[in-house]
């Protein structure tokens, strides 16, 4: 698939960013995050410059993501040993294929 250039914009600045028609909904919803993140960080710290601000938001995003994946892992976790005490149980009460 072809690139297409997509406008995004962080703190009223625009940046032109090349992807596929099939990632530009993505790519639109990921630069909405991060301006919402960037003009969230500028309310309430006193950095004011442009690359902090970015630095700062992607820390943070980049933290959320970590925890949402640590969390995800734990569920995983525990699913697989319900799914393994359920497996034994009905082992216990159903006769044996022979």
């Amino acid at each position: 698939m072809a690139a297409i250039p997509v406008t995004v914009r962080l703190l009223d600045r625009e940046f032109l960013v090349s992807c596929t028609e099939d990632e530009r909904a993505g790519l639109t919803a990921a630069a909405n995050l991060l301006d919402q993140k960037m003009r969230e960080l500028r309310g309430t710290t006193r950095t004011v410059g442009f690359d902090r601000l970015a630095v700062l938001a992607a820390l943070s995003l980049t933290h959320d993501l970590v925890q949402l994946r640590e969390r995800h892992a734990e569920r995983e976790r525990e699913l697989g040993h319900s799914l393994g005490l359920l497996r034994r149980k009905l082992e216990a009460v159903l006769p044996a294929e022979r």
